[in-house]
C-alpha cells in the first residue's frame, strides 16, 4: 500500500537525516489566503514579461543531481570485504574490496544503461545480489554475481516477471528465497534459488496472498491475506498444504501494522503493531500460544525498524522518527555502543550492516547540511574509523540548514514539515530568518505516496533550490507515516480535500512567518507530490504561481484502472481510501478529485515531467493532461523520457529536468538561474510540447 506512489529514485537523489524542531501554529486562513488568493502573480498562464535572470556564479546542478562518488557501502557477513556502489563508466555499480584496504577496489557488476540502485551480500560471502529492470519498467529480475571469479547469473530469467528478493539466512547461505509472478501476474510464488547455479524449487505457491513471511530456516511461517473489507487476515500454515487464521488487522492498521522478524528458534515473531493503540508498537507475538506483549512503544511516532543480533537473533533497538530519527536500546551493551558512535561520528545515525560475529559494523551518519559519510566500527575495540564520504564536492558548497517545524493544520492536525532557507535569508545557517529579512519565493515541495514520508537531512532537492534563492517547504501532510494510524486514516478519502487543505495551512504558516511571499509560492512534487500539484493549479488555481508536477496522475480513475496487476491484494485498500473505481458512486467522487475534470481552471504556468515506462502511473496520465491544455489554449510544457519509468533513475535525465525546471522557476518566482549549457548531454530528454514556453529551451534541446 505504501509504495503506491512513492518515488524513491526522483526525490532521494542525495537523502538522509538530524536539526532543531521549532513549534508553529498556522495563522487564521482566511486573512492570509485571502492576500494569497487577491494577488496574481506576473507571469500568469503564458510566458513572462521579463526575461528570467542569469546568474553563472551558482552552484552547478551536477553538484546536487549527479551519482555519488560512493553509496550504501555493506560489509560481507564474514566481515573479509567491504562492497559499496559507485560509477563505473558513469553508470552505478557494485564494487568490492577488502575490508583493510579500499584501494583494491574492483568492479564486480558491469551495468551499462540504469545503474544499480541497491543489493545485497549473500551469505556465501561471494555473491552480490541486485535486482535490474528494463528503463523503469519495473519488471526486476534478481542477478547474482560472484565476488571472486566475476561471473554473473540471471537468478529469474523470465520475461516480464517483477521478482523481488524474499528472505536470505546465514543458515542457508547459497539460497535465496525469491517471489516470481510467473505464473499468475497477480501473485508471487515463492521460489528457493541456489545463488550459484539458479536451480530453483517451488516453496510456496501464492493463491491470494499479499505476502509470506519466512523465518531463519527459510521456512514459510506467516501468510497475509488480503479482506473483502480492506483488512489483513494473519495467517499460518496448517499442516495440510493451507493455512489458517489466526488473527485479523483490520484496515485502520493495515498500513501501520506489519512483521519485522523472528526469534532465533522461530517461536516468537516481531511486529510493529498498531492495533489498539494509535502509534506503532514493538510487539513480540507467540506462535504457539498466540499471546502478544509489547517490547517497545515510542507513544509519539511509530517504530519503523529493529536491530537485531546477527545470528542470536535477540531484539537489541527499535527506531522511531517523529521530526528526527531516534533510537530506543532494548539491549544495555548496545546502548553503549550507540553512544561511543555518536560521539565519535555526529549526525543522524544508522547501521547499515553488521558481521555475522558482530564484531564489525558500517555505520551512516547523516547532517542536513553536509554529505552522507560512512564510518567501520570495531565493537570490541571500541573504535570508529571514516571510511569516505557520499559526494565529496559538497564539502566545498556552502550548504542551508533544514529545520523541523511543526505546522498546526486547521483541524488540530500536527504537520511535521522541514524547511530550508536560503543563505541570504539565513546568514547564521540555523534555519531560522535572520532579523528584517524575508520574504522569500518559495517553494512548496510535496513527497509522493501519499503513504510515505518527508525525514530530515540533506535532500538534494532542497539544497539546490536553495541555493537558487528560495525557500523550500516540505510538509509531512495527513495520510504520511510515522506519526500513527489515526493520522493515516485521517487521509481516507481526502485526496484533493482535506489532504490539500494541510498543504494549503503550510502555506499560509510560511506567508504569515514572513518566511514566503504570498505572490511567489511554487508548488512542486513527484507522483502523489505530482498529483498534489495539479490539484494545486486546478482547485486553488490562484494560490501559486506555478507548478511542477513530476509522473503525477492527472484522472484517478484511470489510475486505479491501470495499476499493475501484482497489486491485485491492495486493490481493496485502494479502493476505500482513496475511491472505489468499480462503482458509479466511486467514479463520482474520483472524477471530482481529479485534476484533468477541472483543467479549465488552469490559471498558472505548468511543467510536467513523465517516464514513458511509468507502471505505476502511466504516462497517459500526462498525455491527457497536456492534450486537454492544449485543446483549451492553456500553455503546459511537457517533458518525456523513453527511457525512464516512476521518476528519473538515470541521473543525466535528473539532471537535464532540473535544467529544464530552474529556468521555468526563474521565469514564474523571479530567482536566477544557471544556464543549461551541456546538462542535456547524455540524456533521453524529449519536450512534446510548449518548449517555447521556457526561455532557452529551444536551443538547449539536442
Amino acid at each position: 500500500m505504501r509504495r503506491l506512489l512513492v518515488t524513491p529514485a526522483l526525490l532521494a537523489v542525495i537523502a538522509s537525516c538530524g536539526g532543531a524542531s521549532s513549534e508553529a501554529t498556522a495563522p487564521k486562513r482566511q486573512s492570509v489566503l485571502a492576500s494569497i488568493a487577491s494577488t496574481t502573480p506576473a507571469s500568469g498562464a503564458g510566458l513572462p514579461k521579463k526575461e528570467p535572470r542569469v546568474d553563472t556564479t551558482l552552484p552547478p546542478r551536477a553538484v546536487f543531481f549527479s551519482n555519488p562518488d560512493r553509496a550504501r557501502p555493506m560489509i560481507s557477513p564474514d566481515g573479509k570485504r567491504l562492497a559499496w556502489l559507485a560509477a563505473d563508466g558513469g553508470v552505478m555499480n557494485v564494487w568490492v574490496a577488502p575490508t583493510g584496504d579500499l584501494t583494491k577496489a574492483k568492479v564486480v557488476t558491469h551495468e551499462t544503461k540504469r545503474g544499480v540502485r541497491t543489493y545485497r551480500w549473500a551469505f556465501t560471502n561471494d555473491h552480490i545480489l541486485y535486482p535490474q529492470d528494463q528503463g523503469g519498467d519495473e519488471n526486476w529480475h534478481v542477478h547474482a554475481v560472484d565476488v571472486k571469479t566475476g561471473t554473473e547469473k540471471d537468478l529469474t530469467p523470465i520475461e516480464g516477471v517483477a521478482a523481488r528478493i524474499e528472505a536470505l539466512s546465514e543458515r542457508a547461505p547459497r539460497e535465496v528465497l525469491v517471489g516470481i509472478n510467473d505464473r499468475d501476474k497477480k501473485w508471487h510464488d515463492v521460489y528457493r534459488v541456489d545463488v550459484v547455479t539458479g536451480a530453483k524449487k517451488l516453496v510456496q505457491k501464492n493463491e491470494g496472498f499479499a505476502a509470506f513471511v519466512a523465518d531463519h530456516d527459510l521456512k514459510i511461517r506467516l501468510g497475509m491475506k488480503p479482506t473483502g473489507d480492506g483488512g489483513i487476515a494473519m495467517t499460518e500454515p496448517d499442516g495440510k498444504g493451507g493455512f489458517r487464521e489466526f488473527a485479523k488487522i483490520p484496515m485502520e492498521d493495515a498500513i501501520t501494522t506489519q512483521v519485522v522478524g523472528f526469534d532465533k528458534a522461530g517461536q516468537k515473531a516481531f511486529l510493529v503493531d498498531s492495533r489498539e493503540r494509535d502509534t506503532a508498537a514493538l510487539v513480540e507475538l507467540d506462535l504457539a500460544t498466540k499471546k502478544t506483549k509489547v517490547i517497545l512503544d515510542d507513544g509519539q511516532a511509530d517504530i519503523v525498524d529493529i536491530e537485531q543480533h546477527p545470528t542470536d537473533k535477540r531484539v537489541q533497538a527499535a527506531l522511531a522518527e517523529y521530526d528526527r530519527l531516534r533510537w530506543h536500546a532494548v539491549d544495555a551493551a548496545l546502548r553503549t555502543d550507540l553512544d561511543v558512535i555518536q560521539a565519535a561520528a555526529p549526525g543522524d545515525m544508522h547501521v547499515l550492516s553488521r558481521t555475522n560475529d558482530d564484531t564489525r559494523w558500517v555505520i551512516s551518519t547523516v547532517v542536513s547540511d553536509g554529505p552522507r559519510k560512512f564510518w567501520l566500527y570495531d565493537r570490541p575495540k571500541k573504535k570508529v574509523e571514516f571510511l569516505f564520504s557520499n559526494i565529496k564536492a559538497l564539502e566545498d558548497v556552502k550548504l542551508s540548514a533544514m529545520r523541523p517545524v511543526h505546522i498546526r493544520s486547521r483541524d488540530g492536525l500536527d504537520l511535521v514539515s522541514y524547511l530550508t532557507l536560503p543563505r541570504e535569508l539565513d546568514a547564521d545557517n540555523d534555519g531560522v530568518p535572520d532579523a528584517g529579512k524575508g520574504p522569500a519565493p518559495m517553494v512548496l515541495l510535496v513527497h509522493g505516496g501519499p503513504w510515505g514520508r518527508d525525514v530530515w537531512g540533506l535532500s538534494g532537492y532542497h539544497q539546490w533550490l536553495a541555493s537558487r534563492g528560495y525557500a523550500v517547504l516540505s510538509v509531512n501532510y495527513r495520510g504520511s507515516t510515522g506519526f500513527g494510524k489515526k493520522f493515516v486514516n485521517a487521509a481516507d478519502k481526502q485526496w484533493a480535500a482535506k489532504m490539500h487543505d494541510d498543504l494549503l495551512d503550510a502555506t499560509a504558516w510560511a506567508t504569515g512567518e514572513h518566511i514566503a511571499d504570498p505572490q511567489r509560492v511554487a508548488i512542486m512534487g513527484g507522483s502523489y507530490g505530482g498529483y498534489a500539484t495539479l490539484v494545486g493549479l486546478t482547485f486553488t488555481p490562484e494560490t501559486f504561481a506555478c507548478g511542477v508536477d513530476i509522473v503525477g496522475p492527472s484522472n484517478l480513475v484511470t489510475l486505479l484502472q491501470s495499476v499493475p496487476p501484482y497489486w491485485e491484494a491492495e486493490v481493496e485498500q485502494f479502493a476505500r481510501r482513496i475511491g472505489d473505481h468499480r462503482t458509479d458512486e466511486g467514479k463520482k467522487l474520483l472524477l471530482e478529485r481529479s485534476p484533468l475534470t477541472h483543467v479549465d481552471r488552469i490559471k498558472r504556468p505548468l511543467l510536467i515531467g513523465q517516464g514513458a515506462n511509468d507502471p505505476r502511473v502511466k504516462q497517459a496520465e500526462s498525455d491527457q493532461i497536456v492534450k486537454a491544455m492544449q485543446a483549451k489554449n492553456i500553455p503546459v510544457t511537457y517533458v518525456l523520457y523513453p527511457d525512464e519509468g516512476h521518476g528519473f533513475a538515470r541521473p543525466e535525465n535528473n539532471k537535464s529536468f532540473t535544467a529544464v525546471a530552474e529556468v521555468f522557476l526563474a521565469q514564474c518566482l523571479g530567482g536566477p538561474y544557471q544556464p543549461i549549457g551541456r546538462d542535456f548531454e547524455g540524456s533521453s530528454i524529449k519536450v512534446p510540447a510548449g518548449k517555447e514556453n521556457i526561455a532557452t529551451l529551444p536551443s538547449a534541446l539536442p
